[in-house]
């Protein structure tokens, strides 16, 4: 689990609301990203850093980003954030509120296309809890039970 410690006093409770003010689009791309990619585990409305991301896939190092008419005004703002997070090791992808709502299925296409490159390219796999399996480990034996039999006593033990 993260932790948010770190993180500017009242950034949880401003995730928490720009969840529950999500607009339609987000919703939309939500419901998407959870059938197309039941494993990722897309993270919705996360603090990182100084910034806040629409959708965050630890183990797929992906940002999704959906972007409203507001971020017309703001491409410097923008292009610093995507710089910072493409900085920590994150593709960003950027789509338009219209986009994904008329073309939703298109939109899940490209971040599909950008999960499998990432995986292609060796991605680190992501943390326990983060959509990866937990690899099952292989217990090897006990040396007092080895194959051979159990390991001799020391001297003046035993008969």
């Amino acid at each position: 689990m993260r932790n948010y410690r770190t993180l500017p006093s009242g950034s949880v409770d401003r995730a928490r609301d720009l969840r529950r003010n999500a607009t339609e689009a987000e919703k939309r791309l939500l419901r998407a990203l959870r059938e197309a990619f039941p494993t990722a585990k897309f993270r919705y409305q996360v603090p990182y850093s100084p910034y806040f991301v629409d959708f965050l896939s630890f183990g797929a190092k992906l940002i999704v980003e959906v972007d409203g008419g507001q971020h017309g005004e703001a491409a410097t703002y923008d292009a610093a954030r995507t710089c910072f997070l493409e900085g920590e090791g994150y593709r960003v992808l950027r789509f338009w509120n219209n986009d994904v709502l008329a073309n939703t299925d298109g939109v899940i296409e490209t971040i599909g296309k950008s999960v499998s490159q990432r995986e292609r390219e060796g991605a680190p796999k992501g943390r326990k809890g983060e959509g990866d399996e937990t690899p099952h480990l292989t217990q090897s034996p006990s040396p007092s039970h080895a194959s051979h039999g159990p390991l001799p006593l020391p001297l003046g033990e035993g008969k």
